[in-house]
């Protein structure tokens, strides 16, 4: 499925930016009418003729600040738009890409891209862009209105200002490299801490807890270590920006005082200037390097963003080229969703990872409506992967796929899933209610049938995993069996799944534990079609048809 790629915020102002970059030139009548009042006293005059120029630079003053602020309203509602359609558009791509990806960005570092990192691009739309346009365009103007006075003063700062930017331009080379290199060791002390806090239980059952906060330790000081590194230099740039601008403005000073005083004749256009005319370059000169000294003091969030945007624009890239593995119908919406349990055509399926030789090669396999199978096989024989075919989480190489005489493909993979239920062997659970981690937020699912589909999977006799009890992210306080039931459960309360399919519902558990989740699983499968990949010979035997998918990689299977 083709989707447009979200543009890149660049060259074009958000809303409210040239509005912000005009605000600063209403300094310039302002400074003009300071000059004529110091001009005015210097002429003999009195507080009355103070009056007007006091009235008039207040109103400018009120009008400057509140183009401001609505500038910077406009600019913020408009970045936060723009901010959450690359956070759509990077969602949606990971979201085109199969779960069983073998190169499908871990979670953790998927997690920091979209939200840590993606909230830098907030202040390069906010602070560096009207910092940008504001350089382009006051700077310009302000050597014009100071060059109609002396072509002297406008020589200085037009000499004085390119400076800056070529410094800021060589040291923002670095500063890129260097925020790029810290969004990636954040984005890896990201994932690595969510990876660790999802194997909390198994690391101390190893008695590796002391190591990994080693680790943890280690990967923190990467992330302080890189971050302070970006800070220095953030000041560098500072440093340098200060230094030119106030050489520049001591230059202009130095020529407007020895100018007044008749030492320096030459510079304002065959005449000498006078005080106001004098006092208003020197109002104007600090007001041209502001600018700059604005652009510098965000320059760091030009590096950030930038590097915030690659990292945005990379996860669209790979839903828009497909690359990875794509997952059909990812981005659909489901339509016609049927009720009955369907039958499962599997014609010359052809499989195989990247790299890698032919997992299925001509394999076919027939399932009538409301038959119940169990798929056994040595590890890594394919049991896993022709589960994932079926349910449309994984493309097949060749071969076609039937779900109840409908092909399962790009068009229909979305409404054919919403007729599947997924048990498997470790299923994520949401930090918050047993009622909402079961409903999933389903439309049409009612509080009564989540607690008759908590009943039916057998975790009614559970005290802590009443509707109303809470769980924490990952299950906390779950048994393996347990999880295994709430994943029924979730199977049950969905209203189209009339075909189940279950990743080794009894790995890891217990005798009893195992009886009492197959004894579940066969209820829950009553009047629905049932596929079942399994070690467990125990549960092979009771669900009656067995398939051996070492015979169906190279043999087809008999209807």
């Amino acid at each position: 499925m083709k989707r447009a790629i979200v543009k890149r915020p660049g060259q074009p102002a958000l809303a409210g930016t040239r509005a912000m970059g005009a605000a600063p030139l209403l300094w310039i009548p302002q400074a003009a009418l300071l000059a004529y009042a110091v001009q005015r006293l210097a002429d003999g005059g009195g507080l009355a003729d103070m009056l007007v120029p006091a009235l008039a630079y207040m109103a400018l003053g009120v009008l400057r600040a509140s183009a401001e602020a609505w500038a910077s309203r406009r600019l913020f509602a408009a970045a936060r738009e723009k901010l959450a359609a690359l956070r759509v558009g990077a969602v949606e791509a990971l979201a085109s890409r199969s779960p069983l990806d073998r190169a499908r960005l871990p979670s953790g570092q998927a997690a920091s891209v979209v939200a840590e990192q993606a909230e830098a691009v907030l202040p390069w739309l906010v602070r560096y862009q009207p910092a940008r346009w504001r350089v382009m365009l006051v700077l310009p103007v302000l050597v014009l209105a100071v060059g109609w006075l002396s072509w002297a003063a406008a020589l200085i700062l037009a000499f004085a200002a390119p400076l800056i930017p070529l410094f800021m331009a060589v040291i923002g080379w670095r500063a890129r490299e260097a925020s790029e290199a810290q969004l990636q060791v954040l984005g890896g002390m990201s994932g690595f801490l969510l990876d660790r806090l999802r194997g909390l239980s198994t690391l101390r059952a190893l008695d590796a807890v002391d190591a990994t906060a080693v680790r943890l330790r280690a990967s923190a000081e990467a992330v302080r270590a890189s971050t302070m590194r970006v800070l220095r230099i953030a000041f560098l740039s500072s440093t340098a920006l200060e230094l030119f601008s106030a050489l520049g403005v001591a230059l202009v000073a130095v020529y407007i005082g020895f100018h007044l005083l008749g030492e320096i004749g030459p510079g304002s256009w065959g005449r000498r200037l006078t005080l106001g005319e004098g006092m208003f370059i020197l109002l104007l000169a600090p007001a041209f390097f502001e600018p700059l000294r604005e652009l510098a003091a965000v320059w760091h969030d030009k590096a950030a963003g930038e590097a915030a945007l690659d990292a945005l624009d990379a996860r669209q890239r790979e839903g828009v080229l497909l690359l990875g593995v794509p997952l059909p119908g990812a981005l659909a919406v489901p339509t016609g969703a049927g009720t009955a349990a369907p039958s499962v055509d599997i014609d010359t399926l052809h499989f195989h990872h990247a790299g890698e030789a032919a997992l299925f090669d001509g394999a076919s396999l027939n399932i009538q409506a409301g038959e119940h199978i169990a798929l056994v096989g040595a590890s890594g024989s394919g049991k896993t992967t022709l589960l994932a075919i079926v349910a449309g989480l994984m493309p097949a190489t060749g071969g076609t796929v039937r779900i109840d005489g409908i092909a399962l493909d790009a068009d229909s993979a979305a409404g054919l899933r919403a007729r599947m239920a997924w048990i498997g062997q470790k299923p994520h659970v949401f930090a918050g209610s047993v009622r909402s981690n079961v409903s999933l937020q389903r439309p049409g699912v009612t509080g009564t049938a989540v607690t008759a589909a908590i009943e039916q999977a057998s975790l009614g006799h559970v005290q802590h995993a009443t509707p109303d009890d809470s769980l924490g992210e990952g299950g906390t306080g779950l048994s393996g069996g347990e999880l295994v039931r709430l994943a029924m459960a979730r199977a049950a309360v969905a209203p189209h799944a009339g075909l189940l399919l279950a990743d080794e519902p009894t790995a890891h558990l217990d005798r009893d534990t195992a009886a009492g989740v197959v004894a579940a699983l066969l209820d829950l499968a009553r009047g629905r079609t049932l596929i079942v990949a399994t070690h467990d010979l125990a549960l092979a035997a009771r669900i009656g048809r067995v398939i051996d998918v070492k015979a169906l990689r190279n043999v087809k299977e008999a209807a």
